[in-house]
């Protein structure tokens, strides 16, 4: 693969409009020197305009509302207007995140986000009243029992629909529910979380500045003040940062977002930060050479870091202090070896269904690794020896959802989707913690006796834990800054079956690049793994090592030398890629074609499955009684839950030993599609001896016909 450096067109219209963007910068701002100067800072936030005219994360070439929303508070603070102020309005207006796909459930910060930035903006919002003044904005919305046990709404998201009100015009009348919510929340110190007080566990500084914002809206901005003052105090490390609670047992680390709520917080009830020199400080750590800031000192710079950097110091009325900061010095690129190759692996695949599908599957898409989903030993061992028989280099490995898993964090509720694993196939991991069932299935654990009941098994058997999805902020920090201090989770999920990219609606999974790994996860569906396709061949994790063993992965975890890639009907045609540095993703795309599978005859989709079932073959559907059943697929779309929807291969023709037969077609259905369309030819005398069967489908797009052969012995 050669790299073009030379600038494009819209690179250096890019370059110009940051030119204009700089000398539209009052001069009182336009600092130079050794420290950050805002034409720095505008600069790094134009380098993240994607071509649709809004503001992406760095690795990305979608755009994304939370990030957009970040950089014009960015512009806001430096009081200057970004540039073509009325298409990034536009823009805002329609790329709420439910654009790329439909939320399971509403994110009502996203609105609030929209409201927010065109406010900014100085555009007219009256288009969202409609919207915030229904019946049901008016209250609480319940989150799914499936994934937190109790149905507790999430704090911050639906604190949206009250701090877009006054943006709007809107009076705070009928709002009942939401303030009979708000105060079960609040702590005898002041403090506010996503649980009921009466449910136990401390407050967090993220939920307590929602809170105190939502209060003063209904005129009590002014309850339990000086509590609520100390204890947000108490929050401050003695670097000068901010963690989310006083003395924090589970990821009680500094973080921009803590100290941008804490400090916010303390100016809005006229409080002061205990130590506002080191808080200032703590914020000039931040800035890199980029001119962007970071989450934590050393982390990469990000658009919403770079805003709650301006925003703390601007709380703190010291954003005139950037000058001061030390800028960090640029990050010397990793180094990575030239001796690696670039390997696949399919996370939660699938775990049950044909085996022989199953192994062509992962011939004809060169699948390096492949981990079944909650399979049964029988099946495993069948794949494996399929494998071997066919000489396909495929490892098959473990990789379990376990369900009837319920964590509880007190303060925050309990949670669900907290043990997907992948281990070494045979390794003695432990017991699973759950049970699958209702809500209730199973006792819920503390996240400390998880960690130990759970994790350190697992570990010690070669395995690691997969964090797959969680929607509330609060929470997903405190797991994954403790797995970074103190173990847990060693990869975050990104593409999914149902959610094209899991930091399409949870934006503040960019905040770990670099430090915990990114994967793909299948999350296999339905029965059969034919009818899994489009995922299957869509979206999978590549990763770098010498040689493709356990042990080469689990380096690659640990180096961070991973990048999940996605390409099919949600990318429309680009390819989606996310990564813990440039110089990994520049190195496996390098290696594309070790795996790229697309527009690549040697990496394909497989448009026909023919497959000669026995009497003995207890795994597959259509087994005989005696004799034979030959069976063909043709190649279909699908849904996410494995259900056929549209062909892509249509049947043509079956022979057997060189005689054209005629099958019978056998369907199973359900209200959104098939579970099984095949051709089932059944040859209950079929001599002994060696056979040969052919199958010829055609291609519905191009026409094409495509022949699979096989030999088989009775």
């Amino acid at each position: 693969m050669s790299l073009n450096l030379s600038l494009t067109r819209r690179e250096a219209l890019k370059t110009l409009a940051v030119a204009g963007v700089v000398a539209a910068v009052p001069r009182a701002l336009a600092q130079t020197g050794a420290g950050v100067s805002t034409r720095a800072i505008l600069d790094y936030l134009q380098t993240l305009r994607k071509e649709d005219g809004g503001y992406g994360w760095e690795d990305q070439v979608l755009s994304h509302l939370t990030p957009t929303f970040g950089v014009i508070g960015c512009h806001r603070l430096l009081k200057t207007p970004p540039p073509e102020r009325t298409q990034l309005a536009a823009w805002v207006r329609t790329h709420h995140p439910r654009e790329l796909k439909k939320l399971e459930q509403e994110r009502r910060v996203f609105e609030f986000q929209q409201v927010q930035a065109l406010s900014w903006l100085g555009e007219d919002v009256a288009s969202f009243r409609e919207t915030f003044a229904s019946p049901k904005w008016m209250t609480p919305l319940a989150y799914m029992k499936a994934y937190e046990q109790h149905g507790y709404p999430v704090f911050q998201s639906e604190l949206g629909a009250i701090l877009a009100r006054p943006l709007l015009g809107l009076p705070v009348e009928g709002l009942g529910d939401f303030v009979t919510y708000i105060d079960a929340r609040r702590r005898a110190n002041g403090s506010f979380n996503n649980t009921p007080t009466a449910d136990g566990g401390d407050g967090h500084v993220m939920n307590t500045y929602w809170g105190v914002q939502a209060l003063k809206i209904f005129g009590r901005g002014g309850e339990k003040k000086a509590e609520t003052i100390a204890w947000l105090r108490a929050c401050q490390l003695p670097n000068g940062g901010f963690t989310h609670a006083p003395k924090a047992e589970i990821g009680g680390v500094d973080d921009i977002a803590y100290t941008r709520a804490a400090t916010r917080c303390l100016a809005l009830l006229g409080g002061t930060v205990a130590n506002r020199e080191a808080c200032i400080a703590y914020v000039h750590s931040l800035a890199n050479a980029d001119g962007g800031f970071s989450d934590r000192p050393g982390w990469y710079s990000n658009p919403l870091a770079t805003f709650y950097a301006l925003d703390t110091l601007d709380a703190l009325g010291a954003i005139d202090t950037l000058g001061k900061a030390k800028l960090r010095a640029r990050r010397t690129p990793a180094k990575i070896p030239d001796n690696l190759k670039a390997y696949t692996i399919q996370i939660e695949s699938h775990g049950q269904g044909s085996p022989q599908d199953t192994v062509e599957l992962a011939r004809s898409l060169k699948i390096d690794f492949w981990g079944a989903k909650n399979a049964k030993p029988e099946w495993i061992a069948r794949v494996r020896e399929l494998a071997k028989q066919r000489n396909v280099p495929v490892t098959f490995f473990t990789a379990n959802e376990e369900y009837g898993t319920w964590v509880d964090v007190p303060g925050l509720g309990t949670y669900s989707h907290t043990a997907d694993l992948i281990a070494p196939y045979g390794a003695d991991i432990g017991p699973a913690l759950g049970s699958r069932g209702g809500p209730r299935s199973s006792p819920a654990v503390s996240w400390p006796d998880f960690q130990k009941r759970r994790l350190v098994p697992l570990e010690k058997a070669g395995g690691r834990l997969i964090w797959q999805f969680g929607e509330n902020e609060e929470l997903v920090r405190m797991f994954l800054d403790d797995s970074i201090e103190r173990g847990g989770f060693a990869a975050i999920s990104t593409y999914h079956f149902g959610n094209p990219d899991f930091t399409n609606s949870e934006p503040f999974l960019h905040r770990w690049r670099g430090k915990i790994p990114y994967i793909a996860i299948q999350d296999a569906h339905g029965v059969e793994p034919w009818f899994f396709s489009d995922q299957t061949s869509g979206f999978r994790t590549v990763f770098l090592a010498a040689e493709p063993t356990w042990d080469g992965w689990l380096n690659a975890l640990k180096q961070n030398w991973v990048v999940p890639v996605r390409r099919d009907v949600w990318t429309k045609g680009k390819t989606w890629t996310h990564s813990g540095s440039r110089e990994v993703r520049d190195a496996v795309l390098a290696r594309e074609s070790q795996w790229r599978w697309w527009d690549n005859p040697a990496i394909s989709r497989p448009m026909v499955s023919l497959v000669a079932v026995t009497p003995a073959d207890e795994l597959e559907a259509g087994k005989p009684e005696r004799g034979v059943t030959l069976r063909a697929r043709c190649a279909w779309t699908n849904t996410p839950q494995g259900v056929a929807k549209e062909p892509i291969s249509e049947f043509v023709r079956l022979t057997l030993d060189g005689k054209e037969a005629k099958p019978t077609l056998v369907e199973k259905k359900n209200q959104n599609g098939y579970l099984d369309h095949a051709y089932h030819l059944a040859v209950p005398d079929i001599a002994p001896g060696k056979h040969t069967a052919t199958a010829v489908v055609r291609v519905v797009a191009t026409k094409a016909e495509v022949t699979q052969r096989i030999e088989f012995t009775v």
